[in-house]
């Protein structure tokens, strides 16, 4: 049994395997094939947070596999307003399906469940922990609209001290030996734990507050949001709303051959207008998500 709850417990090798096997699953998450490779599993999608397109695409991922989806999205119908601990929904959950995806408020929490489940745990995101899965539908954009995985100047813009996505994302690129810049408002910046990761792979570049001091040199701009629900103080986020919008004007800025990407949702961070240029891959990205997490959900409980 095998789970995947951090960024760090893939090798390079098994990134590209994962990447691999979602390459020969892009027609099937389109509709333009079909698979049974799942028929009869059930994977149980348990969200204490809440979610779109995590949460959309394990679905879509499992149906278009054959499989079965259980699941609650929100804890107002469910015994967890009556108390009921982790652990114990965790041992419950496991005996229902082949593989349950848990997304939950409290970093450590998917670890923790590895501990009670008797099927592989996909951690979809762990309080301002982080989010696997997410970075390797990252990865397979990078690499599909770009064709490389390597060598790369990527500027992580936004909200990098609570936003989990660019802490996994950040750990996976260095792993492939690309060049990180750090762009985010005063105490919004990168986790320690990260930036030294980053330094002992030697591949820190610019930690900056204005995302034009890196745009020149940027192949990828990867943008996150401010994470209004990881702020203990609301007066704190007030003060950093809205700080950076990426619009046309600074899209021009950098070279012609940038994409511009973005876990979504977005909130102000990127103007609709951006949405037009050829730059622009976010939506791209969200539809990624489906074969990856089917060829992920493959190599898990379906085998060949």
């Amino acid at each position: 049994m095998r789970h995947v709850i951090s960024v760090h417990d893939f090798s390079v090798e098994e990134i590209v395997e994962v990447l691999d096997r979602a390459e020969g699953m892009v027609a099937i998450a389109r509709g333009e094939a079909t698979s049974d490779l799942l028929r009869g599993k059930v994977l149980a999608c348990i969200f204490f947070e809440p979610s779109t397109r995590t949460r959309l695409s394990f679905e879509t991922a499992m149906n278009r596999l054959g499989g079965g989806v259980i699941g609650f999205a929100g804890t107002e119908a469910t015994s967890v307003v009556k108390g009921e601990t982790l652990a114990d929904t965790i041992r419950m959950v496991s005996g229902y399906a082949d593989a349950v995806v848990l997304r939950h408020p409290h970093e450590g929490a998917a670890r923790l469940a590895t501990e009670f489940s008797s099927v592989p745990i996909l951690n979809a995101g762990d309080g301002a922990g982080q989010h696997p899965t997410q970075t390797l539908l990252d990865l397979f954009t990078i690499r599909r609209e770009t064709g490389r995985m390597e060598g790369l100047n990527i500027s992580l813009v936004g909200d990098l001290r609570y936003g989990r996505t660019v802490h996994s994302l950040a750990i996976a690129l260095a792993k492939l030996g690309n060049k990180i810049n750090l762009v985010s408002p005063q105490g919004l910046e990168m986790p320690n734990e990260v930036v030294g990761y980053l330094e002992d792979a030697g591949l820190f570049g610019t930690a900056c507050h204005l995302p034009d001091e890196v745009i020149a040199e940027t192949d990828i701009l990867y943008v996150t949001r401010i994470q209004k629900e990881r702020f203990p103080d609301p007066v704190e986020y007030e003060k950093v709303a809205g700080i950076y919008r990426v619009d046309p004007g600074l899209v021009a800025k950098g070279p012609g051959s940038m994409i511009i990407m973005h876990p979504l949702p977005r909130v102000k961070e990127i103007a609709p207008e951006v949405d037009a240029l050829p730059q622009a891959r976010y939506f791209i990205q969200a539809f990624n998500g489906v074969p990856v997490r089917m060829a992920l959900l493959s190599m898990l409980v379906g085998g060949d």
